[in-house]
């Protein structure tokens, strides 16, 4: 299945998700949990007619959807079918969604020497060296963020080598890069901008927003 660009993410006007970096993500405030399990029975046979299904995380008040092709390990039309469906079955129940809920986060650690590094941590994370995939270690159980790894060269002046990636929706990044600043951050490098703007705290420690435009 052909990887779906970021122009034909946006030109699908799918309102109620976002694509942040692992997927499209959405969020359906299903208010209680009886509600909720209704949304999710709705939503698993769809998924099964289609052979085609989405990551869900049930909780009281709302349920969070992620869906990716897994096979591929990318988006494709068959996640944007989905999501359509989806979508369908959240207006017919009645049930309301909050795109600008939805957000990511992914570690990042510099490094001159990944055959070095790469195991100890993704045996640290994860429990098994299988899981570094080449620059990352994917937790396929979905309990911790996944790392990458940012090549670099080999350095002795101490110096930030992990830095967080916070993916968030598109429409949403300048508003919440504007209340990090005015809350005391700075913007320390904004020429990738709208792919990642680079931030920092009070104390310099650094974190990349991103999102999936320009990629």
């Amino acid at each position: 299945m052909e990887k779906l660009t970021s122009r034909q993410v946006l030109d699908a006007h799918l309102d109620d998700w976002r694509m942040l970096a692992q997927g499209l993500h959405a969020r359906f405030l299903t208010g209680d949990f009886v509600t909720g399990l209704a949304f999710v029975t709705a939503v698993t046979e769809a998924a099964e007619r289609a052979n085609h299904h989405p990551d869900v995380t049930l909780t009281y008040p709302f349920v969070d959807l992620r869906l990716v092709s897994h096979d591929v390990s990318r988006v494709t039309k068959r996640d944007l079918d989905l999501a359509r469906t989806i979508s369908d079955i959240a207006r017919q129940q009645g049930v309301e969604t909050r795109p600008s809920a939805v957000a990511e986060i992914e570690f990042a650690l510099d490094t001159a020497n990944l055959a070095a590094v790469g195991p100890f941590w993704a045996a640290l994370l994860t429990g098994s060296t299988d899981s570094l995939d080449g620059d990352d270690v994917v937790d396929r159980g979905g309990r911790v963020p996944l790392l990458w790894f940012q090549h670099t060269d080999a350095h002795e002046t101490p110096r930030q080598r992990f830095h967080l990636d916070l993916w968030v929706p598109h429409d949403l990044a300048e508003a919440r890069i504007a209340a990090a600043v005015e809350a005391g951050g700075q913007v320390v490098d904004g020429e990738q901008a709208p792919s990642f703007v680079v931030l920092a705290d009070p104390e310099g420690n650094r974190v990349c927003v991103c999102t999936f435009l320009d990629r």
